[in-house]
């Protein structure tokens, strides 16, 4: 981690924060948004000499493009490679990781040998192809493969090339299935990198994990082990996730030895407005106009930005708000007239060439503003950038410092700043900066043994070469379990010799990698039958409903119709001033408690449970000011899914007396419910949308007062266990973000859920602090009752 210097607050002058801030600042209103500065000095490094072992002509190359050695942990990276030891790499954004592969990679293909280059974005595989090209080797033959490749240049990647680059789910479609076709490229090949690798967790990293062990059988069937080198922002215990990840031992290089310009580090709060939302709460000026407002200062002092929102549709609306405020300075001041033009939007969805499009304007200084998605969180060159906007906590610590670093890539000094949206979590960060600053990033979390995950890859893997008892410990334990329900459910067929997969379908269609829960739905304008994107089916329940507002490129659309049975969600241009936002009511039932213990008079547990969930209506809010306008009623299908959670129980004798005070119960138990999901994520590798949760003063498998949280995924995706582990810290710092909160009753920073289907009624905000401190109160049966496996970590 970086060597934080906090400092207080006080006036732009004082906090020394450089040109960027100072920029911000110039309104004094904002002052008091700043809650907290940390200064990144900057980092000074001296490079080593090339190994022996690389090409002189590969050493001149590089340093006709201005490198002329290696940083030390590339070196060693490249070295440890070299040998035929697996590496991760797990060191800062712009640390140059990318060519502490590079360098192995290329001498062994000026070997004759290939590479496999996995990465979780196109836009990432499309810049790694460009430096690729502009090494101008005449025997490097490289080319992505994935969704966007025509179906001519396929046959031509096949036969001829010698670096390949592609994605987790072209991996698992297309390569592996048809191994046979690819026979060539895996005899040679040499290594796999699997870049930016902290991007798979959860499920998806589940997914992957198993793809990558069936890609270790395809390469053992035709002769190769190759070498895999892992990728991956600062990561808490890296060694153990790469081989979680991989199935095999892999060496950790962490000390980051590259050269650094300063950054500082701004958090920030939006002010409380004088609007009200449900139930009357007050609501804060919300984080995406906030950015929006940042972004055009910044794009107007020619500070080159990204603002990273969390949703497609906030990636427009900052968008089409920064241009709208230049225009108004163009207008007001005499700015340049090609001012507006300078801000746009980057999310995935958009089709190939605009993505292209957009990365080539924002790189060469055309657009000087980008409102994104994570799409550009990864290593996308976007090198020179002076600032990054956060608007909302990304998730995890490692997301957080991936975005800011994204700023000062070329050593230049830099600013970031974390932008609260009116969230528990959010709220919370900016006035705890040191759970944020000088502490670990999280533990990377993924189940690759989750049976809803490991039984479509054992089909998948019998489909391409029939499954042998030798290789049930490639797939890891568990494995024998699924296949014997596999063989009892007809999906596979066991034999002498193994397990074969006799089905005429493709046996890879059963297993949906990015959790999308179905084939996507196409977003089609009615009138002109014009295709604006695809939204997965289990989004489109939420992003394309009927009555839902979609923004594609700046235009802003409004759906007729969503055809579930026809994958169409039908729409037409349109201008609304308010947003929406679906929301679901949940049911939950108790199938099995797995680990369980004591927490104060209470009970802690975690286990599978059954979920069933549907939306049932949306909520109209309005855009500038995030004023409530009302709920409309949907009719939708409901969703049900076996998951794992994590769920507490208070006694009778333990609420008693609350209720005897007049507290509500049940609102007590729905706003710790909501407070505990806000700030789960802080403790487990997940966002708020990742995981959902039930509460009731009386249900019906416990017979108690039960507060339930769930993993949102088919098995789980572990990040329920990790709350579980975590108890104590996670639920204390629930209970004091909502003491800490200024309002009176509850507010969208505390105890109120945007995807409440109760329309966040009923909710006791006194309740579920007097709630919470039952639960956590001392009990001598606590003492010595620690979770079994878990490992104690500091509290923030």
């Amino acid at each position: 981690m970086p060597d934080w210097k906090p400092v207080t607050p006080t006036s732009s002058s004082s906090l020394g924060a450089g040109p960027a801030l100072d920029t911000l600042l110039r309104v004094s209103a904002r002052h008091d948004r700043v809650t907290h500065v940390e200064h990144v000095p900057a980092r000074q490094s001296a490079q080593v000499e090339w190994p022996d072992w690389v090409e002189e002509r590969l050493v001149t190359r590089w340093a006709n493009q201005g490198i002329p050695g290696l940083w030390p942990h590339q070196a060693e990276a490249a070295e440890l490679v070299r040998r035929g030891q697996n590496v991760i790499i797990a060191t800062g954004t712009a640390s140059g990781k990318s060519l502490a592969y590079l360098v192995p990679a290329l001498t062994s293909v000026l070997d004759g040998g290939t590479i496999l280059y996995l990465t979780p974005t196109k836009a990432l595989a499309a810049d790694q192809l460009r430096a690729l090209r502009d090494l101008d080797l005449p025997e490097l033959r490289a080319a992505t493969y994935d969704g966007d490749t025509p179906y001519e240049e396929r046959l031509w990647v096949r036969k001829h090339a010698n670096y390949v680059l592609t994605n987790p789910d072209m991996l698992h479609r297309s390569l592996l299935p048809r191994h046979a076709q690819w026979a060539a490229f895996w005899r040679r090949l040499r290594m796999v990198v699997v870049d930016e690798c902290h991007g798979y967790r959860g499920v998806f990293g589940s997914h992957v994990a198993q793809i990558l062990r069936r890609l270790r059988r395809v390469c053992a069937r035709h002769g190769s082990r190759p070498v895999f080198l892992l990728s991956s922002a600062t990561a808490s215990e890296p060694g153990a996730f790469a081989e979680r990840l991989t199935g095999l031992q892999t060496a950790e290089v962490t000390v980051d030895g590259s050269p650094r310009g300063a950054t500082t580090f701004a958090l920030w709060e939006p002010p409380l407005t004088e609007l009200r939302g449900e139930r009357g709460a007050p609501l804060r000026r919300p984080a995406t106009l906030e950015s929006a407002d940042l972004l055009a200062d910044l794009v107007a002092a020619d500070v080159r930005t990204l603002a990273f929102v969390r949703s497609r549709r906030a990636a427009e609306s900052v968008a089409l708000t920064a241009r709208a405020r230049l225009q108004d300075l163009v207008l007001g001041a005499g700015a340049p007239t090609d001012l507006p033009d300078k801000v746009a939007a980057y999310r995935a969805g958009y089709l190939a060439e605009d993505r292209r499009s957009l990365e080539k304007a924002f790189r060469s200084g055309e657009l000087a503003g980008l409102a994104t998605t994570n799409a550009l969180e990864l290593g996308v060159d976007v090198s020179g950038l002076d600032a990054v906007l956060i608007a909302g906590w990304p998730g995890t610590r490692a997301s957080l410092w991936q975005q800011a670093g994204r700023a000062g890539r070329a050593g230049r000094d830099a600013l970031a700043v974390l932008i609260a949206r009116d969230d528990p979590l959010d709220t919370y960060l900016v006035h705890h900066p040191e759970a944020l600053f000088g502490r670990p990033v999280e533990a990377i979390v993924l189940d690759p043994g989750n049976p809803y995950v490991l039984g479509p890859h054992l089909c998948a893997a019998a489909a391409e070469i029939p499954l042998t008892r030798d290789d049930l410990e490639i797939f890891g334990e568990g494995t024998k379990e699924v296949l014997a329900d596999l063989v009892a459910d007809g999906l596979l067929r066991e034999r002498a010799t193994g397990w074969f997969w006799t089905r005429r379908e493709r046996a890879t269609d059963l297993a949906d990698i990015r959790g999308a829960g179905g084939p996507a739905v196409q977003v089609v304008e009615a009138s002109t039958g014009r295709l604006l994107g695809t939204v997965d089916e289990a989004s489109a329940h939420t992003a394309v409903h009927t009555g839902a507002v979609y923004v594609h490129r700046g235009e802003t659309f409004l759906v007729e119709e969503l055809d579930l049975d026809a994958g169409v969600a039908l729409v037409e241009e349109g201008s609304p001033d308010y947003t929406t936002f679906a929301r679901d009511v949940t049911d939950i039932s108790v199938l099995e408690s797995l680990h369980s213990h004591p927490l104060g008079p209470g009970e802690l547990h975690f286990g599978s449970v059954e979920v069933t969930r549907q939306v049932v209506s949306y909520l109209k809010r309005r855009v500038q000011s995030g004023e409530s306008l009302g709920d409309e009623p949907l009719e939708l299908p409901a969703r049900t899914l076996r998951t794992r959670a994590v769920w507490w129980t208070l006694p009778a004798s333990a609420t008693a007396s609350l209720a005897q005070e007049g507290l509500d119960l049940g609102g007590a138990a729905h706003a710790a419910e909501h407070a505990s999901i806000g700030l789960l994520p802080l403790f487990a590798t997940c966002d708020r949308w990742d995981i959902g949760g039930v509460s009731t003063e009386l249900h019906p498998d416990t017979g108690l007062l039960t507060v339930f949280v769930y993993d949102g995924h088919e098995g789980g995706a572990g990040f329920a266990e990790r709350g579980y582990a975590r108890a104590v810290d996670w639920l204390t710092a629930t209970r004091e973000a909502i003491l800490a909160c200024e309002c009176e009753r509850g507010c969208p920073s505390c105890i109120q859920s945007p995807k409440c289907g109760n329309g966040n009624d009923p909710l006791d905000k006194a309740g579920a602090l007097r709630l919470l401190a039952v639960l956590l109160s001392p009990a001598p049966s606590l003492e010595g009752s620690a979770c079994e496996g878990s490992t104690p970590e500091p509290s923030v």
